[in-house]
């Protein structure tokens, strides 16, 4: 019979050293059963010099102080992805479909605009809507319709930055705060705008003044950064000189669109697609295929970019454009447009 203070096997449990693993630190109550440690036992070591602690329910720290940010996250984890049933539980997957998400994964993504896990209150995790468990004491649970694929970063699973932006949004009113956060995302390369959006608009934040305006910032934000993405690929890729943001127009006739980039004497044309997920968005979508597919009836050749393949590939992006402008000596003329500055 295990003794009250005997350490558990295969865990060795309490740690003494500060850099040991976290998770022989905090365990669940179903993994203390599972070495022997009766409800009774464990109540006798949570009480004042046994040395453990209670940190949420079911969760326990095995030793005493304050816990650190590490400590709480994994705790957190823990309770929120724990099964139903305690034989459900698998060592490679601890922690169920639970992931981190809002401030604390943004932290663990390493946005500096993000507070430090320690001055975190509340740590929010993302669990199925299904789950039936309730939020308690510094775990907050985030209710998900869908899942997202989940990343890990501090040795835990997090949300990808882009739903744990979305979901650090709709607990912010501090719009100066929401601002920093969404232009670090997008400088910092973390997501493009239009995913950012796109989470934003799924979870109903874009009717919130604080939040429109910082999207307006973003957006511009971002296309700003992606056209200077194309003018180095243009410059770093030895290709011509384009005239660059320019309106299209039929002589004496309509207005064909506005593209980026545009070579007049191959008739190429470049796009960058920086358009926001909006509730229209099939419209939208509608009205940019057949502005594409009237330049083209024309002859043009419009090659379509968007700021991932930018930033991640701009040498494949170059020759794409490069193939483009070499093609353009053996196909038929183009019609005569006229180009406007805009």
């Amino acid at each position: 019979m295990n003794q009250p203070n005997a350490p558990l096997s295969p865990l060795p449990l309490p740690l003494s050293r500060p850099d040991g693993d976290v998770r022989r630190r905090v365990v669940s109550g179903a993994q203390l059963r599972t070495h022997g440690f009766t409800p009774s036992r464990v109540a006798e070591r949570c009480r004042p010099g046994g040395g453990w602690q209670l940190l949420l329910p079911g969760v326990y720290l095995l030793q005493p102080g304050p816990a650190t940010g590490e400590e709480r996250l994994h705790a957190a984890l823990l309770y929120a992805g724990r099964p139903v049933l305690p034989a459900q539980r698998h060592d490679s997957a601890p922690y169920g479909e639970a992931m981190v998400t809002g401030l604390a994964a943004l932290a663990l993504h390493g946005f500096a605009a993000a507070p430090p896990l320690t001055s975190i209150e509340l740590i929010d995790v993302l669990v199925p809507r299904t789950r039936r468990l309730r939020s308690a004491g510094f775990a907050r649970l985030v209710r998900g319709h869908s899942m997202p694929p989940a990343e890990e970063a501090g040795g835990v699973p997090v949300a990808p930055a882009s739903r744990a932006l979305a979901d650090a949004v709709a607990e912010l009113d501090d719009a100066a705060l929401i601002g920093r956060l969404l232009t670090e995302a997008v400088r910092g390369g973390h997501c493009e705008p239009a995913a950012l959006v796109r989470e934003l608009n799924d979870a109903r934040l874009l009717d919130r003044p604080h939040v429109v305006s910082a999207v307006d910032e973003l957006l511009a934000e971002g296309r700003a950064l992606a056209e200077g993405r194309l003018y180095g690929l243009v410059h770093d890729g030895g290709l011509p000189d384009p005239l660059w943001n320019v309106d299209l127009r039929l002589p004496g006739g309509p207005r064909l669109g506005r593209v980026d980039a545009y070579w007049p004497e191959q008739a190429v044309a470049v796009e960058l697609d920086t358009r926001a997920p909006r509730h229209d968005e099939d419209a939208q979508w509608s009205r940019y295929a057949r502005k594409r597919e009237h330049l083209e009836r024309l002859g043009i050749t419009v090659v379509h970019l968007t700021p991932r393949k930018l930033r991640e590939s701009p040498e494949q992006q170059a020759t794409v454009v490069r193939t483009a402008l070499m093609a353009a000596a053996d196909r038929e003329p183009a019609a005569y447009v006229v180009v406007l500055p805009r």
